[in-house]
Order: structure tokens, then C-alpha cells, then sequence
């Protein structure tokens, strides 16, 4: 039941397909696909319901908070406990597992990508190094790099592998920006017995978007159960989303740039203009004046950590702060999430980032309402003696599906990348909805290996999910894309 919705909207994506195509034998059995798949859903899934084409709002917070889970599965549940899976990496940031139980694909943030065998670790040599095509990084700490990674939903069939990364400023960017971001395709060779191998001449560029500084690059890749590519962009650097480059109202809510938000693209078919993807005809703004067809949501300010619920499809999207809080969303389609009119639930003002103003703007610059986050905490920084100061800034997760820790089936695990400023020690919290469904959601550690305040020791950077649901932490020792103090854990019971 945990992956039935998943598997079903990815075969609906390829009728989808079919129904777009010209050809009108394609129609035709995309028809009668169609009505066999629907038999399908009632058999296998037990009479799930259709789902909306934004992908939102399809659970109610009650069947979130319920979601399975019984007093019998925390009575009998284990102990979570970190198991490593690999090390020597420089800083892992994103991973996609080729087949269930299969290998899995790391890809480190200095340019380099790895094969991790769960049972037997990681292969010695990269599969692909992009070093040379990126820009040369700084070693004690840097937001640029190689950051996104994603697998075509109909892999193997489609063999193309999808990677966000830092390459130079290309020619035509503006002068004095710092570089441009690279989203491209590479054709991926597996032979169902652990080797990959990527032809490097592959490449195919999606889409660059020039960057005015450093660091607020976002950048995960994350394809939808609607077969259409989802990309995180950061507001473009600097703070308070001002500065060079950037427009007067910031970019977060300026919606005739790409900058601070969740682009919605589809990479099966190409623009009539020659570009490498083309725009769903569903994205929310599609044919407004003065906005880019290509953004699905906005407002804000640097997205890092994506994910699609496998079960509910709903998309939660984690934002680091500014200077207060910090703050996770569940994504709607056209949704303004506020910065930088907002942090987390409360007003902002980039005159006084650290002194928020007592009253704010409701809706955004078109007369849109500005969407709450579903959970916010402070941030260390600026409340050194609060208890809910979980760390320094958010590192999205998983709502979790696996079957190993049923206690946490349906919670959002997430974490923090370090406790305070100089701590290099992240921490682990899980979330779900409050009793209350207008308030925001719970928060709470997530003990692991005994630690009930949900340290580890070690930076978070990022977290992954297998084929069936496990859930991955990938963590660094230093803070920036050098040296061999990365490594990835996946969270499991205690044996």
C-alpha cells in the first residue's frame, strides 16, 4: 500500500503522454490503458481516489496524523539507530537508488559521482566527475557545486540521469555575476549486476540560470508522480534577498525571474524555440503577463531539501532563514510562501532582518495571500536560550514510508545541518500535524543510537530515500566540499 499511489501516477504519467501525442491510434489506447489502469487503482490500492493535478491536498491532516500508525507499532517499535553505509566522500548532497535493493547513485558536492552497493559500500572510482565543467569551488565552504540529482521516473527505459550543478558564467551572463546554474541531462549505462556508467559527451543542458553570488543556490532535483521535473532555486545570494542583482522587491517575489522559487518543467519534449524542455500547460502561470510560464511556486529564499510524499504526492519543500526562523512548506501550485515579506510565520523587513516589524503585508505584491509553512523553530543565532532553537538552518527530509521504523510512518523526518554556529553537530526532528489543524505542526528530536536530542555529531547536509521508503542521512565532518569527512548513514532499526 505504501508505494500503490506512486507506482500508479508514474504509469499515468506515460498515458498522460499519450494523450498529448498528435497521432490518434496513441489516443486511442491511452483510452484503454487508462480504463484498465482505473480497475487497477480499485484492486490494488483499495479504491484510492483520483489525484488532483497539482498534487496537493489530497490527505486530510487527520489521515496524516493517523496514517497507519498504532499505539501497538510504538509500543513494539525499535530503537533508531545511523548505520553507515559509506564514507570518504568530500560532502554527499543528494542520492537515487537505480532498483530496489539495488545500487545507488551519490553524488558528492566537489563534482564527483559515486555507486554505493548497500551490502557491500561504496566503489572506489566516481562514475562521472564533472570537475572540470564547474566552477572551482572554495574548499573551507561553499553553496555552490554539484547539488542536484535525479533519475528519469521511466529509467531504465529512458536511461538519462538529471543533475543540477555550478558551472562558469556562460558568455551571454551579466557582467560581475558569479556563475550560471547548469541543469543537464547525462545517458546512464546499468547492467543489472552493479556497473554504471555515464558517457560523459552525453550531455544534453536543460537549462542555465545565471546566478548573482555564491551562495543560495538550492538546487534539488525531484521528478513528480506527474512525470514533469521539479527544480529548487535559492533568491540568488547575499542577504535579504538584496543586494547586486537582484530587483528591487527581491527576487522571491518577483515572478518575472527564476530566482527563489520551484520550477515545473518537461523534459520528455522540447520547446518550439529549440530549448531543452517544454512548459505544462497546467503551470499556474501560463500566460500571465510578465511572470515565467516555467515556476510552479515562489517566495523563497533558499529551498534546500525537496521531496514528493510517495504516498499522498503532496510536495514538502524545507526554507532556510534569514536570521530568525527557520521553516518547512507543503508546496501548492502558484503558491507565494512570502519571503521576503515574511520569515517563517512572521513579518520581515530587509532594513531590520533581526528586528521584525510588528505588523506586515498579507498578501503578496499582486494581491495574492502568502502562504503559512506548515512548521517553523528558531533559530540558535538569535535565540541562543530557547528550547525550540533546534539549530542554525533547516535541511529538508522525507515524510517517511519505509517499513523498518513504523513509529514514524507518515512523519516528516528532517533535521538541522548544526546545532549552533561552531557546533559541527546536526540533529535529527520529526513533525506532524497538531491536534488543532490551524496551528503548525508539532516538532520534536528524533532519537537515534540513545541520543534523545537528536545530535549525531556530525553536519547534516542532506537526507535520501531508497525504492522502498528507508530514509538516508548524509552528513559531512567539516563544513565545506573538501577532504574525506563525508559519508552516508541510513537510518534503520537497532539489530
Amino acid at each position: 500500500m505504501v508505494d500503490c499511489i506512486w507506482h500508479v501516477s508514474r504509469c499515468g504519467a506515460i498515458i498522460a503522454r499519450m494523450v498529448r501525442d498528435n497521432e490518434k491510434p496513441a489516443r486511442l489506447w491511452a483510452v484503454v490503458l487508462m480504463a484498465i489502469l482505473t480497475a487497477g487503482v480499485v484492486a490494488a490500492c483499495g479504491g484510492v481516489g483520483a489525484m488532483p493535478p497539482d498534487y496537493v491536498g489530497d490527505a486530510s491532516d487527520d489521515d496524516q496524523r493517523a496514517d497507519q500508525r498504532t499505539d501497538e507499532d510504538e509500543e513494539q517499535a525499535a530503537e533508531p539507530v545511523l548505520r553507515e553505509l559509506a564514507s570518504g566522500l568530500a560532502a554527499p548532497v543528494a542520492l537515487e537508488q537505480i532498483e530496489s535493493g539495488g545500487p545507488i547513485l551519490v553524488a558528492d558536492q566537489a563534482g564527483l559521482l559515486y555507486v554505493l552497493d548497500p551490502e557491500h559500500g561504496l566503489h572506489s572510482d566516481p562514475f562521472l566527475d564533472l570537475r572540470s565543467r564547474m566552477v572551482e569551488l572554495r574548499p573551507g565552504f561553499d553553496e555552490r557545486g554539484l547539488l542536484g540529482l535525479a533519475l528519469h521516473p521511466q529509467f531504465p527505459e529512458d536511461p538519462r540521469v538529471f543533475l543540477y550543478y555550478s558551472a562558469p558564467l556562460r558568455s551571454e551572463g551579466p557582467d560581475g555575476w558569479d556563475h550560471s546554474s547548469s541543469v543537464s541531462a547525462f545517458e546512464l549505462q546499468y547492467d543489472g549486476e552493479g556497473t554504471v556508467q555515464v558517457d560523459p559527451e552525453s550531455e544534453q543542458v536543460i537549462i542555465k540560470i545565471d546566478q548573482p553570488q555564491f551562495n543560495h543556490n538550492a538546487g534539488v532535483l525531484r521528478f513528480g508522480p506527474d512525470g514533469y521535473l521539479y527544480i529548487a532555486l535559492g533568491d540568488g545570494g547575499l542577504g535579504n534577498d538584496q543586494g547586486p542583482g537582484h530587483p528591487e522587491r527581491g527576487h522571491g517575489q518577483d515572478i518575472s525571474t527564476l530566482k527563489g522559487s520551484i520550477l515545473r518543467i518537461d523534459v520528455d519534449r522540447d520547446r518550439p524555440d529549440g530549448q531543452g524542455y517544454a512548459i505544462p500547460e497546467d503551470n499556474p502561470f501560463v500566460g500571465k503577463p510578465g511572470a515565467r510560464d516555467e515556476i510552479y511556486a515562489y517566495g523563497l529564499r533558499n529551498p534546500w531539501g525537496m521531496a514528493f510524499d510517495r504516498e499522498t504526492g503532496r510536495l514538502f519543500a524545507a526554507d532556510v532563514g534569514q536570521e530568525l526562523f527557520e521553516e518547512a512548506n507543503i508546496i501548492e501550485a502558484g503558491g507565494n510562501y512570502g519571503w521576503n515579506l515574511r520569515e517563517g510565520l512572521h513579518c520581515f523587513s530587509p532594513d531590520s532582518p533581526r528586528d521584525p516589524p510588528a505588523d506586515c503585508a498579507e498578501t503578496g505584491y499582486r494581491g495574492e495571500p502568502l502562504i503559512d509553512p506548515i512548521l517553523e523553530y528558531r533559530n540558535y543565532r538569535s535565540f541562543p536560550d530557547e528550547p525550540d532553537a533546534y539549530g542554525v538552518s533547516i535541511i529538508g527530509g522525507m515524510v517517511y514510508r519505509g517499513s523498518q521504523l513504523p513509529q514514524l510512518r507518515g512523519r516528516y523526518v528532517f533535521g538541522d545541518w548544526a546545532t549552533t554556529p561552531r557546533s559541527g553537530e546536526g540533529r535529527l526532528l520529526i513533525a506532524e500535524p497538531a491536534e488543532d489543524d490551524s496551528e503548525p505542526w508539532t516538532i520534536e528530536p528524533l532519537a537515534v543510537d540513545g541520543v534523545e536530542d537528536g545530535t549525531i555529531g556530525t553536519h547534516i547536509f542532506a537526507f535520501g530515500e531508497d525504492l522502498d521508503g528507508e530514509l538516508y542521512v548524509l552528513v559531512n565532518d567539516t563544513v565545506g566540499p573538501s577532504g574525506e569527512g563525508g559519508r552516508v548513514l541510513r537510518l534503520e532499526v537497532k539489530r
